[in-house]
C-alpha cells in the first residue's frame, strides 16, 4: 500500500457544513432545487472528538454528505439526533465573525433566478452584477444566505443549470490579518478585487447601516489531485465592518447548531499541513490521527480556526463507496495522492443519485 504523502495538495472545497433540525428535510429541498442529488453518505454517530465545540460532551447526530455532479463542493448536512439545535441568538448581519454566505455556481443563472422565484422564499435579490460578475442573494428555507455566482466551468453536462460550491463570504475583524492567514496556509494568493464601499448588491440583505471592505481571494496554484476536477476552482469572499464592530455568529453555541458550522477543504498530505499550520500558530485543534469512517467513507480529518476563530475542516479521503452491495470503492490510499482521479470513475458515483424524497 502507497504511504501518503507528505506533500501538501489542497483539492478543493469538498464541503460547507451546515447544522439543521431535520437533516432529510433539507436534502430534499436541496436535491430537488438546486441539484445536490448524490448522497455520498448518511451516517448516524456519536460525535465524539468534536467535544471541545459542544460542551465537552459528546453527542449524538446524524450527517449527509451531498454532491452535485455538475461539478463544485457539496453540503455536509449536519443533525443533532438527541438535542436540540439552537438558532443565532441574535440576528446575522453581514460582517459578523463566521461563514456568512454560501457561494453556489451556476451556468445558467437566470434559469435558477426564474424556478426561485416559484417557491416563495423570504428573500430573493434580482440579478445583479458586481466586478463583472452575475449574481444573486437568496436565503432558503431555514434562513441561509446562499448567493449564486455565474460560473461557466463544470464537471459533467448536466441538465440542471446549478452546480455546487464555488466558496464563502466569510465575516472578519481584519481583512488584512485573512489575507494573510489564507494565503500563508491555504494558498489563496490572487487578490481579484479589494474594495471600500456601501454595496447596491448588498442592500437586499442588510439595511447598509454599515461600511464594508470587501475582498475576493482565489488560488493562482491549479494543481490537484483525488477528487480534484470534481470539485473545481474555489473562493473565499472576506467583508469587514468599517464602522461597527461584529460579533461572533457561534458565540454561546455550539458547532452543529443551526447555521453554517465549517469550511472544509479537501486534502493531500494532512501530516504536512498539520506541521504547517503549528508554524503559523494556527494548529490542529482536532484531530482524527488516522483514519476514521463516515459511514462506508472513510479519511482523516483534522480543525483548526482561523484568526477569527471560524472553523475550517480538513479532510484527506482514503475511501469512497461506488457500488456497496459489489463491495467496489475508490481506495486514495493506493494511488498517487496529486493526481486527479479519472472523470470515468467518478462518475460511476451517478449509481448514489436519489431521485425521490428520503
Amino acid at each position: 500500500m502507497a504511504e501518503l504523502s507528505n506533500e501538501i495538495t489542497l483539492n478543493g472545497i469538498q464541503q460547507i457544513g451546515i447544522g439543521v433540525q431535520n437533516a432529510n428535510r433539507v436534502f430534499n429541498w436541496y436535491r430537488r432545487n438546486i441539484g445536490f442529488n448524490l448522497l455520498v453518505f448518511k451516517d448516524e454517530a456519536t460525535a465524539s472528538l468534536m467535544t471541545k465545540y459542544t460542551g465537552g460532551k459528546a453527542w449524538n447526530r446524524k450527517a449527509l454528505l451531498s454532491l452535485n455532479l455538475a461539478g463544485g463542493g457539496g453540503l455536509e448536512i449536519w443533525q443533532y439526533t438527541n438535542r436540540k439545535p439552537i438558532p443565532p441568538i441574535e440576528s446575522i448581519n453581514l460582517g459578523d465573525l463566521g461563514v456568512n454566505i454560501l457561494k453556489l455556481k451556476s451556468k445558467n443563472i437566470t434559469s435558477v433566478h426564474k424556478k426561485l422565484q416559484t417557491l416563495n422564499l423570504d428573500l430573493l435579490s434580482p440579478i445583479s452584477t458586481f466586478e463583472n460578475q452575475e449574481h444573486f442573494f437568496f436565503k432558503d428555507p431555514w434562513d441561509n444566505l446562499v448567493q449564486i455566482v455565474t460560473c461557466n466551468t463544470s464537471f459533467t453536462e448536466s441538465n440542471k443549470d446549478c452546480g455546487g460550491v464555488l466558496g464563502v463570504t466569510l465575516g472578519v475583524s481584519d481583512i488584512d490579518t485573512s489575507i494573510t492567514f489564507y494565503k500563508s496556509l491555504l494558498g489563496f494568493d490572487t487578490v481579484v478585487y479589494d474594495k471600500n464601499n456601501t454595496f447596491e448588491d448588498f442592500s437586499f440583505i442588510d439595511n447598509q447601516e454599515n461600511n464594508y471592505r470587501r475582498t475576493l481571494l482565489r488560488r493562482s496554484e491549479t494543481k490537484v489531485g483525488g477528487f480534484g476536477t470534481l470539485l473545481g476552482p474555489c473562493e473565499i469572499e472576506l467583508i469587514q465592518k468599517k464602522n461597527a464592530t461584529p460579533k461572533k455568529i457561534y458565540a454561546n453555541r455550539y458547532w452543529g447548531d443551526l447555521g453554517y458550522i465549517h469550511l472544509c477543504f479537501d486534502v493531500s498530505g494532512m501530516k504536512a499541513l498539520g506541521e504547517k499550520a503549528k508554524k503559523l500558530n494556527h494548529p490542529f485543534t482536532v484531530d482524527s490521527s488516522s483514519s476514521f469512517e463516515m459511514g462506508e467513507a472513510a479519511g482523516h480529518f483534522s480543525y483548526i480556526e482561523d484568526p477569527d476563530g471560524t472553523l475550517l475542516e480538513f479532510v484527506e479521503t482514503h475511501k469512497v463507496p461506488i457500488i456497496k452491495k459489489l463491495g467496489l470503492f475508490i481506495n486514495l490510499k493506493k494511488r498517487n495522492h496529486h493526481k486527479p482521479l479519472p472523470n470515468w470513475l467518478i462518475k460511476l458515483m451517478r449509481v448514489h443519485r436519489v431521485k425521490k424524497d428520503l
